[in-house]
């Protein structure tokens, strides 16, 4: 069994998903917009070019995604999406550039469990959570 989160966006998942790419050194796997859907899949036509499902990978996980339909995204809370590094030069690398353009929750910072740990939720409205834990 594979659990993997799926996210949703007001219409920018291609332009976050392209993000994380660049910042994250993910790969995007599958990208499908409405366009490739049947003509009786109902969709407004300025929706054609949103994303319908999206698939990033991140060092082997897996993060999926979609544009939420028209009148149903929900601004994301009560989970972040969490990335753990060994190294927190480069935990805090990713971190500051998953929020940039975002706000910040919890600065990264060194704490009593991690080397390296912040909260933040990007520019595209998903919390981040990224931890550097220390050695057992």
């Amino acid at each position: 069994m594979q659990v993997n989160p799926y996210l949703f966006y007001n219409g920018n998942c291609e332009a976050a998903f392209k993000y994380y790419e660049k910042v994250l050194g993910a790969k995007i796997e599958a990208m499908l917009t409405h366009e490739v859907a049947p003509e009786s899949t109902p969709v407004p036509p300025e929706w054609k070019k949103k994303i319908m499902h999206a698939k990033l990978s991140i060092d082997g996980e897996v993060l999926m995604a979609s544009d939420a339909p028209p009148g149903h995204f929900h601004q994301p809370q009560g989970f972040a999406v969490s990335l753990t590094l060994e190294d927190p030069a480069e935990g805090e690398r990713k971190f500051k550039a998953l929020a940039e353009g975002g706000t910040v929750n919890m600065p990264f910072s060194q704490t009593f469990w991690a080397k390296g740990f912040g909260m933040c939720v990007d520019q595209f409205g998903i919390p981040w959570m990224v931890n550097c834990p220390k050695e057992d």
